[in-house]
């Protein structure tokens, strides 16, 4: 039973770094990447679709994104989907291919991200020790009922925040790559 609260903690906490990782994958560094195009979605037949759904996104080189509509009436909904989102950019279209040219990131607009990074990464610690305090609430439970001692108990809250520092050193260590991405130019 211990064993079962361990494990559901555990998985739920990677969730939570799984959740921070795609959440900061989103803020652009400078560079181009595919996924930062992942939150745009495209009016195709009446319905709101995502851009990877529609089209194919690649990384030009290390500043221009290019995208190639499957369907090329679309070209024309892509770059409004592009310019209405809150990216900020212009794509230009040639022919089948739209590229999109990222402009550099000025100093303020990088501290700006960076602080952004960092609330994301105290939301992800927030949601780790939520976690944390779900499986302790549940062993607490269990005590109250007689199913384990309090020996137990305390071992398992000691296990569980091991567990929790562990996390949230993983999730550090993320944010500081992203941090560095972010201040290099």
């Amino acid at each position: 039973m211990i064993n079962d609260i361990k494990k559901d903690a555990q998985i739920r906490m990677d969730k939570c770094i799984e959740v921070f990782k795609t959440h900061i994958a989103k803020i652009r560094t400078g560079r181009a990447h595919p996924s930062l195009l992942d939150g745009i979605q495209v009016e195709y037949y009446g319905s709101a679709t995502p851009l990877r759904q529609v089209a194919n996104v690649v990384a030009e080189d290390s500043r221009t994104l290019a995208i190639t509509v499957f369907d090329r009436t679309l070209s024309a909904a892509v770059e409004k989907a592009i310019m209405t989102s809150d990216l900020g950019l212009n794509p230009a279209s040639a022919g089948t291919v739209i590229r999109v040219p990222l402009p550099p990131l000025t100093e303020e607009r990088r501290k700006e991200l960076t602080k952004l990074v960092r609330a994301e990464a105290e939301n992800g610690r927030v949601s780790i020790r939520n976690v944390r305090r779900d499986a302790n609430d549940k062993l607490k439970s269990l005590l109250k009922d007689k199913t384990i001692s309090e020996d137990e108990e305390r071992k398992a809250q000691d296990d569980i925040q091991k567990l929790t520092d562990s996390e949230i050193k993983k999730l550090d260590v993320i944010l500081a790559d992203k941090e560095q991405e972010l201040m290099a130019f």
